[in-house]
């Protein structure tokens, strides 16, 4: 029972520690009883019969019919399969109860609650502290959608192609909708398509010495990352976002100096 192995296990097929190890061992095995498994797997035989049974119900095993009861371990390939599919029915059934949300009365409370505290906030104390790169990603789309006027970006060149990948069709919609889009960052073979992907729909300018990673919008509402793209993993990479005119208005205009050399 290699401790790595089983680990890697739990977390990809979503298994606590007794059915990770009972289904190594029937995997290992074949066939097997109850008692068998829980003696190869160290799970206790009081416990195993429940394990058994939650495996079976996912899936992961068959009862062969016959006494006494043995099971059967499912090939993985097919287990994937499996999983997968009640992977993606659970995910379908959770948007269509979160997207129903919006029409409820629930949904009018905990907007009159945000509205309502959100008044007695300080705009210029209005921050927050963003960790690990998905949620950077998702706060820009939320920051992104709310642009008026204009949007900013100093990126790197692999942040460059990342922002493409991922925000390339909230960036047409902006542009559609009036929102002059400016990118600068350092360009080379990686990101030799970008210039043409985003065609018409921003300028990008290749700028050697900013080294900066930050999004801009309409001069006040801004978001920046405080580490180095080449230093950091997609889990500690950290951003801060503010809203504050000053500030953003002062990089703004930091940001243009570079821009027109």
């Amino acid at each position: 029972m290699n401790e790595t192995f089983l680990k890697r296990l739990r977390s990809s097929f979503d298994l606590n520690e007794y059915e990770a190890k009972i289904w190594m061992a029937l995997l290992s095995k074949g066939i097997a009883t109850a008692g068998e498994l829980a003696d190869i797997s160290g799970v206790p035989r009081s416990r195993s019969y429940d394990v058994l049974e939650s495996l079976e119900k996912r899936g992961f095993i068959l009862m062969k019919l016959g006494k006494p009861i043995k099971y059967l371990a499912v090939e993985p390939q097919e287990v994937i399969s499996r999983v997968k599919k009640s992977v993606l029915d659970h995910a379908d059934t959770k948007v269509k109860t979160i997207s129903e949300l919006k029409d409820t009365e629930f949904f009018t409370e905990l907007d009159f609650l945000f509205k309502n505290g959100i008044e007695h906030v300080d705009p210029s104390t209005v921050s927050g502290s963003i960790k690990g790169r998905r949620n950077l990603y998702d706060h820009m789309e939320t920051v992104l959608k709310d642009a008026k006027k204009s949007v900013v970006i100093s990126t790197t060149e692999k942040g460059l192609v990342r922002k493409v990948d991922s925000l390339k069709f909230m960036f047409k919609n902006l542009s559609k909708n009036g929102v002059k889009i400016k990118i600068a960052a350092p360009l080379g073979e990686n990101s030799k398509g970008i210039i043409n992907e985003l065609k018409g729909i921003a300028t990008v300018k290749n700028i050697d010495g900013i080294n900066s990673r930050f999004i801009l919008v309409d001069g006040s509402n801004l978001m920046f990352m405080l580490t180095d793209d080449e230093k950091i993993t997609d889990k500690n990479d950290i951003g801060v976002w503010i809203n504050s005119p000053f500030f953003a208005g002062t990089l703004n205009s930091l940001f243009e100096q570079a821009w027109s050399k």
